[in-house]
């Protein structure tokens, strides 16, 4: 109707259906029928006002588009496909489903055509900004990094982009890492907030499994790690509802500018170099962009207003640890990153908390610690403490031959020769051997045992069980020929335990 009666207003005012034709609105034959009509019924007279838009409809006979009446083919399996629209499916697999599943017939456009009548009739969502205070909220995400080379292997690997947003500034902190553990989250919030030179009030995140180990509308668990973080930092954890990222949304838009800005078109010799790139970038271009919303460059925005609002870092940093729920092997020891720690001997097959941090392990049973350990960085280490184990193990280990030796110094002489002799063996360990020489002196005495290990001597039958044996029959109270040495300072020079004199085997 618009249109029409803009043709008129022309007519009225004198020009041809040429000058109507040549600027667009209508061809010539159109506009001399509209001027016919308009003649018949005196609507190019100057003077009478030109007729509503219903009299014009009803005049032209001027109909309304409808869309077309015709059935679609989708309505048979309508139940089904509202289900899924409602659920998110897309068009391309509703209709490979309807094709494979139940029969269906018609075209992908047809699908297309009737998702595109229900959303149509469906009520728009309704969303709101969400506003920050300078200093209030900072925002923190990860994305999808590139391949970069690996400096110890050769390899190249995925990495991944970490950013903390200011919420109201918009200025960030962004690191390209390896993975999304615990500890490189809990240092990535470190490195943040000293590029920051400040810690927010409120730090807004997603739900990771670093940081919220339950996700809940209402009552989420947090990583105990990431709650010592904050509570040694002074900040709050916000985590956004479940399924519903759009609550942070400009360190959405941070990730995304990062993947489409800077990562295209550049090459990273190691992760190293990929991270001083990103670092000059965001201070350079980044930072002192004209931000499409705010319509201000960040950094300056950062800089002069909400950097001073910050809270201040703590004057001694606090220790970033991660905790871990482990079970006590059957040799008394627990594993965390492949690496081995020892616990009382007496906690074997219990459940434990492991708190790890970069220079050491604490183990505790509830609240009360129970080991602790330097943290060992090469997979397959162990770290025992020797008290840790049975006593039994305990006194093996602490009995090495080196305490053997001092303490049969102590039983005599002999004693000490025959622990000497044991240890020259060139086959046997017999540390043990000498550990049980040692122990009958408990048994039966200094003495007795100083005479047993002489006898023994005598006859060079250096075993453990000559000993015991001399003693349990009480043969080292018998006189031995001879004595086994020229002297107690001296070595030792018997004949062996077949020596005969040989005047006594020649008759004379």
């Amino acid at each position: 109707m618009y249109q029409y009666r803009q043709i008129l207003v022309r007519m009225r005012m004198g020009e041809s259906n040429r000058a109507i034709a040549q600027a667009g609105f209508m061809g010539r034959k159109k506009a001399q029928k509209l001027r016919e009509t308009a003649v018949e019924h005196g609507w190019l007279d100057k003077v009478s006002a030109l007729p509503d838009n219903t009299q014009l409809a009803a005049v032209l006979n001027v109909t309304v588009h409808t869309p077309s009446s015709s059935v679609s083919s989708v309505l048979p399996f309508a139940n089904k496909v509202n289900q899924w629209i409602e659920d998110g499916v897309q068009g391309s697999t509703i209709h490979t489903t309807l094709v494979n599943n139940h029969g269906f017939t018609g075209s992908y456009w047809a699908v297309n055509r009737y998702i595109k009548s229900v959303i149509a009739t469906q009520p728009g969502k309704v969303s709101t900004v969400m506003e920050f205070e300078p200093g209030d909220a900072t925002q923190v995400d990860f994305g999808a990094g590139p391949l970069i080379v690996d400096t110890r292997t050769g390899e190249m690997r995925k990495t991944w982009i970490f950013i903390m947003t200011m919420a109201w500034s918009r200025h960030m902190y962004a690191e390209f890492i390896w993975d999304q553990s615990v500890d490189t989250w809990l240092s990535c919030h470190r490195r943040a907030f000293e590029w920051f030179n400040g810690v927010p009030k409120r730090v807004v995140i997603d739900n990771p499994k670093c940081a919220i180990t339950k996700a809940c509308y209402h009552d989420p668990d947090v990583q105990r790690a990431y709650g010592e973080c904050a509570e040694g930092y002074g900040f709050l954890i916000a985590p956004c509802p479940v399924r519903d990222p759009q609550k942070k949304g400009r360190v959405e838009s941070n990730v995304k500018y990062v993947k489409n800005a800077f990562v295209p078109l550049r090459e990273f010799r190691s992760l190293a170099d990929a991270n001083a790139q990103l670092r000059e970038w965001v201070l350079s271009v980044a930072g002192n962009r004209d931000h499409g919303t705010t319509r201000r460059q960040p950094l300056t925005q950062f800089k002069e207003i909400e950097q001073g609002l910050l809270t201040a870092l703590p004057d001694v940093p606090p220790e970033l640890a991660t905790w871990a729920k482990v079970k006590v092997h059957g040799d008394g020891h627990v594993q965390f990153q492949h690496c081995r720690y020892s616990v009382p001997y007496t906690l074997i097959r219990e459940s434990l908390w492991l708190r790890a941090s970069d220079t050491s392990v604490r183990i505790y049973q509830g609240y009360d610690l129970k080991a602790t350990h330097g943290r060992l960085r090469h997979q397959g280490g162990r770290s025992t403490v020797p008290d840790h184990q049975p006593p039994a193990a305990q006194a093996y280990n602490m009995q090495d031959p080196q305490y053997c030796l001092a303490q049969s110094e102590k039983i005599g002489e002999y004693c000490h020769v025959f622990t000497k002799r044991l240890f020259a063996s060139r086959v046997l360990d017999n540390l043990r051997a000498a550990q049980g020489v040692i122990s009958l002196a408990k048994r039966y005495g200094n003495q007795r045992l100083e005479a047993a290990c002489a006898r023994a001597l005598t006859f060079d039958n250096v075993r453990y069980i000559a000993v015991k044996q001399i003693l349990e029959k009480g043969l080292d109270s018998l006189p031995h020929q001879g004595d086994a040495f020229d002297s107690l300072s001296d070595s030792y020079t018997g004949g062996g335990r077949f020596h005969r004199d040989p005047n006594k085997l020649i008759p004379h």
